[in-house]
């Protein structure tokens, strides 16, 4: 059975979806690691409520970014991981990681790419006034929020609520992130 790794830094609604969907075998794998850099982030209780273990790290606490990104891999490594997918992690995927895992890690951007990357899209795109807003599931290379899209999902939204926007689009997260993940799985 293939083995994920998700990495998430806050409430962890899409590792939820993605451990929900592999448990009920709408995606053939399993959650086989959680990766946080925020100790105490609500994402950590649900892991627990999923029997998925945890990684949980302070980056502080490590010498360089290099050295935590080393220790995750090797995590990783000694379990097998065969995809990793960024769920709300709010860090730039380092050299480190990507010289072991390149081409196995994807990421979920609230936004329609190559339009409004980094951490602020939806807020971004609210104050530019678009009416059309949407999400993107990406490979993750070394340039932020640049690498090759896999899937996209539009919707309409006149309003001017960052939150509203949110709210929509992280539903579609839900189905667009779970598709995706065992389109690539299979």
């Amino acid at each position: 059975m293939k083995k994920i790794a998700i990495f998430a830094s806050g409430s962890g609604t899409n590792f939820e979806a993605i451990a929900q969907a592999c448990a009920d075998g709408r995606i053939d794998a399993r959650v086989a690691l959680l990766v946080c850099d925020v100790p105490g982030a609500k994402v950590l209780e649900r892991a627990e409520r999923f029997g998925v273990p945890a990684f949980c790290f302070s980056p502080r606490s490590y010498a360089s970014k290099a050295d935590f990104e080393r220790e995750i891999a090797d995590r990783m490594d000694a379990l097998g991981i065969d995809l990793v997918c960024l769920a709300g992690y709010m860090r730039i995927i380092g050299p480190t990681l990507l010289e072991r895992y390149g081409g196995r890690i994807i990421n979920i951007h609230p936004a329609l790419l190559p339009a409004f990357k980094g951490a602020h899209a939806v807020e971004d795109a609210v104050a530019y006034g678009v009416k059309v807003y949407g999400i993107t599931i990406h490979w993750v290379d070394e340039t932020l929020d640049g690498g090759k899209i896999i899937a996209q999902e539009a919707f309409p939204y006149e309003g001017s609520d960052p939150a509203e926007v949110h709210r929509i689009g992280q539903k579609i997260e839900h189905r667009l992130y779970v598709e995706t993940i065992n389109k690539l799985l299979q």
